[in-house]
């Protein structure tokens, strides 16, 4: 290659690398964005909605396991 060749292939990556680099940037630019767009749920109301869902885990929990007892002895009584 002779020296022209070499700049224009040099500026030909340069360019290349810009243009891989502006959407990427774009992108974290608007993510940030977005994410100040966020309404945050205050402590109170976070702490409350998690217990309420750990209440509905432990109910729901709890049904499955009297319904698997319920059939496991059912079982028992029909297979004797």
């Amino acid at each position: 290659m002779t020296k022209s060749n070499t700049d224009t292939v040099s500026s030909k990556t340069a360019e290349g690398n810009s243009s891989q680099v502006a959407p990427l940037l774009r992108f974290f630019g608007d993510t940030r964005s977005e994410l100040g767009k966020i309404v945050w749920p205050k402590r109170e109301q976070l702490f409350n909605e998690s217990a309420a869902v750990l209440l509905m885990v432990v109910v729901s929990s709890t049904f499955v396991y009297l319904i698997n007892q319920l059939f496991g002895w059912i079982a028992l009584q029909v297979f004797r």
